[in-house]
């Protein structure tokens, strides 16, 4: 148990306590069978399977088994549940198995938070979480967490950003189904906002549950740019056109894209999603399950061009605006793409982060904790990555990497979904993620294996 990822399928809550399952990704269950063993297979009886769970306040989870009313245990090895005594040998410690690369959402205040470098201070006020500021790096070590900024600086219990991660900067994790976590300092202080700006501070008086923010993996937001090199942008009426020479937050946009088909929605800071309407004509007013929202995207050299739910492409007319009029696309329907919250990637293959090592001097995929790639744009969809350093990225003969290279290479990154891509290396091959941990520029085909979470 220890190690592996459960999906938590909650039944019943209240308070300190709530009725679950454990699921494994494999869709099997953790089942405590008479003898006391553990095994997974699938719930014989209702309550089969079904756990007591408790919420302790050192941030700590015990579970229950309801039938027999043992405790689940482990020796560091062997997972068991014998004993009816609640002692220290039971108590589990949850760490969320989402990227490292999130938001925090208040559903008191219905904002995010949002960092604030001017003043080294954070703040729960985001209305969209469309900016860089609003994504932040949740490391664990030692049991304890450190909230890092896109500027990479940390909160500290003192309310401030500091440059560096000490244990001023370490919180303890609450941990609640359905996403809900909140940050304490273990001495009765707990992070949430306060004052009229919503200021995130440690204090310990939070009322009505403002401490509790909903942890969702940062969402990708781009701005799109046509051949004329102007931006998309939406109008005050809604209508999208490639007029600014200029990024604001109507030229900000969400890819939402599911993996498993090549079909994407837009939804632009105002809310709504960028549909098809009459005349062919692209406005900003679209509903999220609306079917003339969905556009299939075509990637080319790190450049896309979008077809509209009536087969047309996406092409900007004579007086600017973004229609679905063409029937044979070229050049001027591609679009360049840019990540506009993302200075930085943090990549998770299949068999864990990509990072460097003391021990070794080539780029791994199996770490447990990531390093950022700084992210220099070039061109359209092609990024120079920058080790946390200063130095480049370089690539050996054999398709490896380290990070310490003189020169800047050229990455083209391609979008497979919401928070997935692949990379093409300089080499002309796409990195892999190797099962022997080292990562590789070596196949010529998307396979599983190049598929990164971002």
């Amino acid at each position: 148990m220890e190690g592996r990822t459960w999906e938590l399928l909650v039944s019943n809550e209240h308070e300190a306590q709530a009725v679950v399952r454990l699921k494994s990704l494999q869709g099997l269950y953790l089942l405590c069978e008479a003898d006391g063993t553990v095994c997974y297979g699938r719930p014989r009886t209702s309550h089969h399977g079904c756990f007591l769970l408790r919420f302790h306040r050192n941030g700590k989870w015990t579970l229950q088994c309801i039938i027999s009313g043992r405790y689940l245990e482990s020796d560091g090895q062997d997972v068991f549940c014998n004993s009816r005594v609640l002692s220290a040998y039971h108590m589990w410690t949850p760490r969320p198995a989402l990227h490292v690369h999130v938001i925090l959402y208040s559903p008191t205040y219905h904002s995010y938070a949002r960092a604030d470098h001017t003043v080294g201070r954070i703040w729960a006020d985001a209305a969209v979480p469309c900016l860089e500021e609003c994504g932040f790096l949740l490391h664990f070590q030692d049991g304890c967490y450190h909230l890092e900024t896109s500027t990479h600086h940390f909160l500290s219990r003192v309310d401030r950003l500091v440059p560096q991660r000490s244990p001023q900067t370490a919180f303890h994790m609450q941990v609640r189904p359905r996403g809900l976590v909140a940050l304490c300092d273990g001495e009765g202080g707990t992070l949430y906002p306060q004052g009229t700006h919503l200021l995130l501070g440690l204090g310990s008086t939070p009322v009505k549950g403002e401490e509790w923010f909903v942890l969702q993996h940062f969402p990708t937001w781009v701005s799109l740019k046509s051949k004329s090199r102007r931006f998309l942008s939406v109008t005050y009426d809604a209508e999208v056109c490639a007029a600014s020479e200029r990024l604001t937050q109507m030229s900000l946009f969400q890819y939402e894209c599911d993996s498993e088909t090549p079909t994407l929605q837009l939804r632009s800071a105002n809310g709504y999603y960028l549909a098809q309407r009459r005349h062919r004509a692209i406005i900003a007013d679209g509903h999220p399950m609306e079917s003339d929202t969905f556009f299939r995207v075509h990637w080319n050299c790190g450049k896309i061009i979008l077809q509209s739910p009536n087969g047309r492409f996406l092409s900007i007319a004579s007086n600017g605006l973004l229609m679905a009029n063409v029937t044979m696309p070229g050049p001027n329907e591609e679009l360049g793409i840019r990540f506009a919250n993302r200075p930085f990637l943090v990549l998770r293959g299949r068999y864990g982060y990509v990072g460097s090592s003391s021990d070794h001097d080539l780029l791994k995929c199996n770490m447990d904790q990531p390093d950022c790639i700084q992210l220099l744009p070039c061109r359209q969809g092609i990024y120079h990555f920058q080790a946390q350093g200063g130095s480049f990225w370089s690539i050996t003969s054999f398709g490896t990497f380290r990070p310490w290279g003189k020169f800047a290479l050229n990455f083209c990154i391609e979008l497979q979904g919401s928070s997935l891509l692949t990379v093409l290396a300089p080499n002309g091959f796409y990195l892999r993620a190797d099962r022997s941990g080292t990562l590789l520029a070596d196949s010529e085909e998307i396979t599983k294996e190049c598929i990164w979470e971002f």
